[in-house]
């Protein structure tokens, strides 16, 4: 079972930029596609963006599309999120996870249960 943990969470303006790394420890010797998923006060946890191992598929939901990339570094078991042009609506807590490549996660990367391990979340916070 891997350790995730999340970092580069923080406040930030309006059209502002961040960007989210999650690092891995722990992981065996499987292929591992990763995701995040974000979460707002009284919502559920939603999809916001995966990528496969080998990091040349990528996979946004609408409401980010164009303005988040995601990638990966296997070198360095990380995995980041690079967010542009930030708005208040993209205020939460923003969670890393990974599961095997198998086809099944990619006919379900959007939804929670193809992912077998997570991080605690970093908060992003975009004031107007």
């Amino acid at each position: 079972q891997a350790q995730l943990a999340e970092s580069g969470g923080g406040l930030v303006q309006a059209g502002g930029a961040l960007r989210l790394v999650c690092t891995a420890s722990g992981r065996g010797f499987s292929r591992y596609a990763s995701g995040w998923f974000r979460q707002a006060p009284g919502k559920e946890r939603e999809f916001v963006a995966a990528v496969t191992w080998s990091g040349g598929r990528q996979f946004y939901s609408d409401s980010v599309k164009g303005r988040f990339t995601i990638s990966r570094d296997n070198a360095k078991n990380t995995v980041y999120l690079q967010m542009n042009s930030l708005k208040p609506e993209d205020t939460a807590v923003y969670y890393c996870g990974e599961g095997r490549e198998t086809s099944d996660f990619y006919s379900y990367y959007r939804r929670e249960e193809p992912y077998e391990d997570w991080g605690q979340g970093t908060q992003v916070t975009v004031s107007s």
